[in-house]
């Protein structure tokens, strides 16, 4: 399975999502300058974390109009699968290939922790691997990860199966305490209604060693490889 990881100036975990699909699992990996229309032979697009363009006017903002996310855009609409890690998330929101909008922190502040997710359902090529109700430790680091959608739109996604992650305690409760930004019913991570196209503001890149902490994040490379029937890493 080939994938690209999209680097925009700013794009700081490029390297840190390369080393998992090409140093522990072995897989075609390769970068895509923002410059870059040409997505040929990619399976799977990933937009890693960072700060795209600086940021500024609003996390993803800028970079929704860059050369690669018309790509992207193609890419997608062709069922090509789209994977957003944190900025990512924020990007493919902006660019309309996610519903809802990202907020800044409730707290205004940077927050840069270990949290606990709950997988809702492994219908999605991303949590394939997980069990409905299996919670992962991954860590966050953004100062904009506070999800939104109105009620009506967040009962549907609800009902789509389109909420693939949710914010909860150690023991799988999603409460108020768990929820580390104020993101409207602890969303965590999110599908298009076609679920080809998934973000998550976590970082599962960095929960794949023990060495850094955790390997909870491996569940969900392990779903994307289970599609072509790949092993997980040693």
């Amino acid at each position: 399975m080939r994938f690209g990881v999209v680097v925009f100036p700013g794009t700081n975990c490029e390297q840190e999502t390369v080393r998992v699909l090409r140093d522990l699992y072995q897989q075609p990996t390769e970068l895509l300058w923002h410059e870059s229309e040409d997505l040929s032979g990619v399976d799977c697009v990933v937009l890693p974390g960072g700060f795209a363009y600086g940021d500024y006017l609003r996390a993803g903002a800028i970079a929704r109009f860059s050369p690669i996310m018309r790509a992207v855009e193609r890419f997608a609409r062709a069922d090509g699968l789209v994977w957003g890690i944190c900025n990512g998330f924020q990007i493919l929101l902006e660019a309309g290939l996610l519903p809802g909008a990202m907020r800044r922190n409730a707290s205004l502040r940077f927050r840069c922790e270990w949290v606990h997710v709950r997988v809702e359902h492994n219908r999605s090529p991303f949590t394939a691997a997980c069990q409905p109700g299996q919670v992962l430790r991954l860590p966050i680091a953004h100062g904009e990860g506070n999800y939104f959608a109105p009620p009506d739109l967040l009962a549907q996604l609800a009902a789509r199966g389109q909420i693939l992650l949710r914010y909860c305690d150690a023991a799988g409760h999603v409460t108020a305490a768990a929820n580390p930004n104020g993101s409207v019913a602890n969303v965590a991570g999110l599908a298009s209604e076609g679920g080809n196209v998934f973000a998550l503001m976590p970082h599962p890149e960095r929960a794949a060693e023990a060495i850094l902490g955790g390997t909870d994040g491996r569940w969900l490379f392990d779903s994307v490889l289970s599609k072509v029937h790949l092993a997980a890493p040693a």
